[in-house]
């Protein structure tokens, strides 16, 4: 899965200096916040996302060496990311895992911000209980720790990330993944001719029926017919205003990881709610290459269904996942 590459003008974005106090007043340690006792979103740049609307984090704070607490703010209703049986959809827990780590890649680990990320797995577990959506978006606190971070001329360029996700003191998702940073002149190298494709639309095939893979929009449907049962094509909508919010060479990580929950629902059944993905991103997936995705049921484990889901191109693996049902939401 790569984040993509997002370019943005020279300058970092700073973040505001802390005043000086009045004389013999106390001040705080540490980052100011530019508006006290206002809420709003990190910059776009920072998260690699071209709409504003679209940024899902709106503060950051070191709480340790390795340490990190996220604030993010998921909306009641999303045009992407709808409610799932009166639940937050499980992956705008994903989205704001992946958000976090870039973030945090350019703020707090030196990542220039045109240098491009790959992420190399995701493992996202969520508990449907403690996701219903109420009258007011979902204020989500996510505790990033970092491990195995590896360093070159003061910036990082592999980290492994996990997180907890809490709501009003209640433990809502856990995830973990790793990811590495290269330089803008490693990944043209690396994607060669493939780096063309940034911008052309890709050749759009007829989805399945939304209400078969527990969408309502046939234009968020990521899969399409392939004449065999259990196996499908990827859908890949390059004007898609969330999955592609900007122009990218490859199929962005997210639609992966979608093609793989609308996999086990058509699998399983249209009341399912997956809570356990892990997954594992192969090499790149390229846009002008038909891309099969394979859905096999496995047995049982611990009250939950599953399903491991294959993704091939040209008989080559591309991304892998083993997906699984949580307790049906009262």
């Amino acid at each position: 899965m790569s984040m993509t590459t997002f370019r943005t003008g020279p300058a970092p974005i700073a973040t505001a200096p802390v005043p000086a106090p009045p004389d013999g007043a106390a001040g705080p340690a540490g980052r100011a916040p530019r508006f006290a006792t206002l809420t709003t979103t990190v910059p776009k740049e920072l998260v690699h996302r071209a709409s504003v609307a679209e940024v899902l984090l709106t503060d950051w704070a070191r709480t340790a060496a390795d340490r990190f607490e996220v604030s993010a703010q998921w909306p009641r209703g999303h045009s992407f990311f709808t409610a799932v049986q009166g639940r937050h959809d499980p992956l705008i827990a994903a989205e704001s895992f992946r958000q976090a780590a870039i973030l945090l890649a350019h703020t707090e680990f030196g990542v220039p911000l045109e240098h491009p990320f790959l992420m190399h797995s995701l493992t996202l577990d969520v508990r449907p209980e403690h996701l219903a959506t109420g009258s007011a978006p979902a204020s989500v606190g996510i505790e990033m720790t970092c491990h195995d971070v590896t360093w070159r001329r003061g910036a990082a360029t592999a980290i492994r990330f996990e997180a907890v996700f809490r709501r009003g003191g209640q433990t809502v998702a856990s995830a973990s993944g790793s990811c590495t940073c290269t330089t803008p002149a490693v990944y043209a190298r690396l994607r060669g001719k493939q780096a063309a494709l940034a911008g052309v639309p890709a050749p759009l095939t007829a989805p399945l029926a939304p209400q078969h893979v527990g969408r309502t929009s046939p234009a968020d449907v990521v899969l399409s017919p392939a004449g065999r049962s259990g196996r499908w094509l990827l859908r890949t909508d390059t004007s898609h205003p969330v999955l592609f919010d900007h122009q990218v060479d490859h199929v962005p990580g997210m639609v992966l990881l979608e093609a793989a929950r609308q996999a086990t629902v058509a699998t399983l059944g249209q009341d399912t709610f997956v809570a356990h993905l892990a997954s594992t991103f192969e090499r790149y997936a390229e846009l002008d290459t038909p891309c099969t995705i394979e859905a096999h049921p496995l047995p049982d484990h611990a009250g939950q269904r599953r399903v491991r889901i294959l993704a091939h191109q040209n008989d080559t693996p591309v991304f892998t996942a083993t997906t699984g049902t949580g307790p049906h939401p009262a």
